[in-house]
């Protein structure tokens, strides 16, 4: 931490009163300010030199405070901005809170409290910045990273960066496949809470007749078979992260006691009369429409406002084509490390393109995997490819008639779309039993 760096202060405002009391009551030991009285000024500053925490007028005569805002963020590394307004301004003010400012001042200010501010904006600079260096020590390993160009996804990558470090729980939607898991390894590796444990736990493979046990733990004698107490999955991520996969699969009544958790960080084991705290930041996945399951009873409403929160949407791999030669090369060079990457012939990465994926990005990996297995001479061509794939029509061209396993593919797959990938109720839609249903995912690659 460079405790002994003096803090570098641009304050941006027209009166200059504002700007004479400024140089003269915050220029403490340890800091240097540099004042501006408009908007072109301060930028000319920011460019020739890099400032740590920026006191920036709402209204200048030149341009608007906000916008300047954004230049401000753009352009110097893990600047905090603290806005100054009139009283008449506080929307403006709350508006640019909203955009990443630090916090904003009315005036006339107290200079206490402006002091305090800039202290504590400098710290959170600090904080961000040995945030970075932390995830770079850690760059020898292969981490989680979110892969893809498209503007769909450099917004994750934008909501990822804004609330990772924050302690907001967050809620990440989408389709099966498209990336969620990835998307909270990464919230996880850039939070402060970096080094501690990760608990991801998928709600659907929970024992119903065991569940609160798995989640809040027991005491011994508690119930038959308790020979011994037992810790539970929010005591595992005690000062850490604990990951709520497809949490739309919980109970209602867990759901409730969960809602508890979330408020005050307290529960009580089975068969336990004292409560215990706990420290974790929360996390939640699903791929259904959990406002929906509001509507229709099957979650609780006051857990669903309290964990959307914060909600990042990630997009299906059909409306990002462009990510696909992108994903190709990453899984082609990373699937076996310790040799030279994969190629992929011309025809091949057509056919990947052309198709639509409902199975996702997972799907994706799982074909990859399908035709480095099928390569010959270290080249995938569309030979390795799955017959559905390898016939996707280039376009405007014509589509070849469906074999009769293409029909069967579609028809699966629609039907698990209909039923919310509910598997029990589709395989009662197609008239088979569930592990056969399952075998057949399996073999589309998408489970």
């Amino acid at each position: 931490m460079e405790k002994t760096k003096s803090i570098r202060v641009l304050v941006v405002d027209d009166e200059f009163f504002i700007r004479k009391l400024a140089e003269r009551e915050l220029a403490l030991p340890g800091r240097e300010v540099t004042t501006a009285d408009n908007a072109v000024q301060a930028m000319k500053l920011a460019a020739k030199q890099d400032f740590d925490v920026v006191l920036l007028d709402v209204r200048l005569p030149d341009g608007n405070g906000i916008r300047l805002l954004e230049h401000f963020r753009e352009n110097l590394a893990d600047v905090e901005v603290i806005m100054i307004t009139g009283y008449s301004e506080v929307d403006s003010a709350v508006e640019a809170m909203k955009m990443g400012a630090y916090d904003y001042v009315t005036k006339p200010f107290s200079l206490d409290r402006m002091n305090m501010l800039i202290d504590r904006a400098y710290q959170r600079k600090l904080m961000q910045r040995e945030l970075r260096q932390l995830r770079r020590r850690k760059g020898g390993e292969i981490m989680h990273r979110i892969i893809g160009s498209s503007s769909a996804m450099r917004h994750v990558e934008y909501l990822v960066d804004k609330v990772a470090p924050t302690e907001a729980p967050v809620l990440i939607t989408g389709e099966s496949g498209v990336g969620k898991n990835v998307v909270v390894n990464v919230l996880h590796s850039r939070s402060l809470r970096a080094d501690m444990p990760l608990i991801i736990k998928n709600c659907g493979s929970f024992n119903k007749d065991l569940l609160r046990s798995e989640l809040f733990g027991y005491c011994k004698g508690a119930f038959t078979g308790a020979e011994h107490s037992q810790e539970g999955v929010l005591a595992q991520a005690d000062k850490g992260t604990i990951f709520f996969d497809e949490v739309g699969e919980l109970p209602l009544e867990v759901q409730a006691m969960l809602l508890r958790v979330f408020e005050s960080q307290k529960y009580r084991r089975v068969g336990d009369r004292e409560e215990r705290s706990v420290d974790v930041r929360f996390l939640f996945a699903t791929n259904r429409d959990l406002s929906v399951e509001v509507e229709e009873g099957r979650f609780h409403e006051a857990l669903y406002h309290r964990l959307n929160v914060f909600s990042i949407a990630i997009p299906p791999l059909r409306e990002r084509k462009e990510d696909i030669p992108t994903l190709l090369e990453h899984f082609l060079e990373k699937l076996y490390p310790d040799r030279p990457p994969y190629r992929m012939s011309k025809r091949a990465k057509e056919c990947m393109i052309a198709y639509d994926w409902p199975g996702n990005v997972r799907e994706l990996r799982n074909v990859i995997e399908r035709g480095i297995i099928l390569a010959e001479n270290d080249l995938i061509t569309a030979k390795c490819l799955p017959l559905d794939i390898a016939d996707s029509p280039e376009e405007g061209e014509c589509c070849a008639l469906p074999t009769l396993a293409q029909h069967e593919r579609q028809y699966i797959l629609r039907v698990m779309e209909h039923t919310g990938h509910n598997r029990t109720k589709a395989a009662g839609i197609l008239g088979i039993g569930r592990k056969t249903l399952y075998r057949k995912l399996q073999s589309f690659g998408v489970v």
